[in-house]
């Protein structure tokens, strides 16, 4: 096939996007001021330091600049899963302390050698850390009923005094002990509570052992807000730190996803969309495609749910989500390509929400926001107030 270079005199303008348009076919675009705004919510709410989580890429929002911005709003440390989300935090010249509880034996040379906490469950983690010197502060972590990760109460005596002995032998320093709530609303009080005791009998052990740890943390977003817990010194915000409101704090999601209609065509009644032709219309009708699908995060569960917005119209989804786009239904309204649509904001613009998104698709905010895929392009701003 022979290539044909059309002379430039030919070629189409290139048109700039409008303002809050997106630059390709869809972006995401995250508001570092609402990221800052959620932290000093819970600052002025709770006594305690801010922890700011930031894990899976700040949930899918960016980790480095989600940091940053929860840094400078008075977040006092961060927290990661994994190893390499630390690496990338101090690369990138986060200075604040980072804890990171997924590791392996290989990569705490890596950790140490950046000054980030991690945290311990057993005594085989314990020895892990001792025979790779250069990590120097540690947590401490007990299962206080979640049953995921930490220190099962019968170990945790043994776990003290080892790290006690360690400790008084200058190969490491106990900076915090901490747990996770396996339930985070009001509604769950009681077991919150249990496990605030059972955390509070652990730290109290640890003493005894001789340990004197700097922090103590057990309250996710939710358990900040819902569980009285003065002696902690520190809350970790993952989900209320990109505006998930599990409380009703009056928190400002982060982070909207946009696209534009990529191509528009006029169906009769009785003619089908998508594979399967699940979606049969009903009538004469436009129908506009949108260039994103679940490759992208677009939950394929939710279609003939959700809906999306354009020209100030809520739009259903018809038929199948596929791979790489899914299809709007736009009745009457004289639509064209380029047109901008919004999949989900913060819904004051009438525009769904990610918690829609997850009820459609069965599933929690999270996910909705950690599924967004890399062809998704993210932008900062700092939206006006």
């Amino acid at each position: 096939m022979n290539l044909v270079q059309i002379p430039s005199r030919h070629r189409p303008a290139a048109r700039r996007p409008a303002v809050g348009e997106p630059a390709g076919l869809s972006e995401a675009v995250v508001d570092l001021s609402a990221v800052r705004d959620n932290v000093r919510t819970f600052r002025r709410l709770v006594p305690q330091g801010v922890l700011a989580v930031v894990k899976a890429d700040a949930f899918g929002h960016g980790a480095v600049p989600v940091a940053r911005a929860a840094v400078d709003a008075g977040a006092t440390w961060l927290g990661v899963a994994r190893a390499d989300e630390a690496l990338q935090l101090r690369a990138d010249g986060l200075t604040v302390p980072i804890l990171t509880w997924l590791y392996d034996a290989a990569e705490l040379m890596l950790l140490g050698d950046v000054d980030v906490d991690v945290s311990i469950s057993t005594i085989a983690e314990l020895h892990h850390v001792v025979s790779n010197p250069s990590v120097h502060h540690v947590h401490l972590k007990l299962d206080t009923g979640l049953h995921r990760s930490g220190s099962a109460p019968g170990q945790w005596i043994e776990l003290t005094r080892t790290a006690a002995h360690y400790e008084a032998l200058g190969a490491l320093t106990v900076r915090g002990i901490w747990s996770h709530l396996s339930h985070g609303d009001a509604a769950d009080a009681v077991q919150s509570r249990r496990q605030l005791e059972l955390l509070r009998t652990g730290v109290v052990l640890a003493r005894r052992a001789g340990l004197r740890p700097g922090v103590v943390h057990l309250a996710n977003s939710a358990g900040a807000i819902t569980l009285d817990a003065p002696d902690c010194d520190l809350v970790r915000i993952g989900a209320g730190l990109y505006g998930i409101d599990e409380v009703g704090l009056g928190l400002r999601p982060a982070m909207r996803l946009m696209s534009k209609l990529a191509q528009v065509r006029r169906i009769r009644a009785g003619e089908g969309v998508s594979y399967g032709h699940d979606f049969v219309a009903d009538r004469d009708t436009t129908v506009a495609l949108v260039p994103l699908g679940y490759a992208d995060g677009i939950p394929r569960v939710a279609s003939g749910q959700a809906s999306v917005l354009c020209r100030a119209v809520r739009m259903p989804v018809i038929g199948r989500i596929a791979m790489d786009q899914f299809v709007v239904d736009a009745g009457d309204l004289p639509v064209e390509p380029g047109e901008l649509v919004t999949i989900f904001g913060d819904g004051s613009h009438g525009e769904p929400t990610a918690q829609d998104w997850a009820d459609w698709a069965g599933t929690i905010p999270h996910e909705i926001y950690c599924g967004l895929g890399s062809r998704v392009p993210r932008r900062y701003e700092e939206a006006a107030r």
